[in-house]
């Protein structure tokens, strides 16, 4: 009687090839020094200047505190940092190397490469924010969020919205360091027109209409709603929608336009 020796099937999975995929790019993300230190250590060190700022604004009838100014910049210059140009500049050089473009012959489909790539970056940007939120709740008496869910929607909605926006600016960007002038425009906008620096409470009434518009804005109002309570439930519809609709977008414009060969 003969027998017959199957030999095992080698199966993955979405998450495990993920993971495998997150644990390369964070080797290779060690190796880039300058975007390391760009994610790393400016959003640690760019709340002290919005502290300063803080301390010099009049908060009377605002109901916000300097902790409470501080809080949601910190974690937006996370977002922006460590999230979105860092996640520009992996794109591009991924592309640039022919990396995306072997990966896709293999196992990986398209969104698990995007995702993979991308899981470093937010796993650095996650513990930032949580460092920070603890920090500040801590050494600027901004106490336990009133309002926890908002504050965690705000962050997980930042975070999908600013890797896909990093995917559409690495879409148009010819090199790694074009990456990083290509992010500036948004960044300097979310910085100075999302409430980081200038709360929209403290801001024209015509000029916060503008700037509450812009993809950062919602992120910061939930966060800070959900740490004073004093977000009303049509300003949280409104600020989730305007999250939701910038998500989508992102979304959409990375399934027209992103670029997985390198740009000639």
């Amino acid at each position: 009687m003969s027998t017959t020796t199957m030999s095992p099937v080698a199966t993955t999975t979405p998450a495990g090839r993920m993971r495998a995929l997150a644990r390369a790019e964070l080797t290779l993300l060690g190796r880039a020094k300058g975007t390391l230190f760009a994610a790393l250590f400016v959003p640690l060190v760019l709340p002290f200047s919005v502290q300063q700022a803080a301390k010099g604004m009049d908060l009377k009838g605002t109901g916000l505190s300097v902790g409470t100014v501080v809080l949601p910049g910190a974690i937006g210059f996370s977002l922006l940092f460590a999230v979105y140009s860092a996640l520009t500049a992996v794109y591009v050089a991924r592309r640039e190397e022919l990396v995306l473009k072997r990966l896709r012959t293999g196992e990986l489909r398209d969104p698990e490469i995007l995702a993979g790539a991308a899981l470093p970056s937010i796993a650095i940007g996650v513990t930032q924010c949580l460092v920070l939120a603890v920090g500040c709740a801590v050494l600027l008496d901004a106490g336990a969020p009133s309002a926890p869910h908002l504050a965690v929607l705000g962050l997980l909605l930042g975070i999908v919205m600013f890797a896909a926006l990093a995917a559409v600016t690495g879409s148009f960007s010819r090199s790694a360091e074009s990456a990083q002038v290509m992010s500036m425009p948004l960044m300097f906008a979310s910085m100075f027109g999302s409430g980081l620096f200038i709360p929209f409470e403290v801001m024209p009434d015509k000029v916060a209409s503008i700037c509450e518009l812009l993809p950062l804005s919602p992120v910061i109002e939930l966060v800070r709603g959900g740490w004073t309570g004093e977000l009303s439930g049509s300003d949280t519809l409104s600020a989730l929608a305007l999250a939701v609709a910038w998500t989508v977008v992102s979304v959409f414009a990375v399934r027209r336009w992103f670029r997985w060969e390198p740009r000639r």
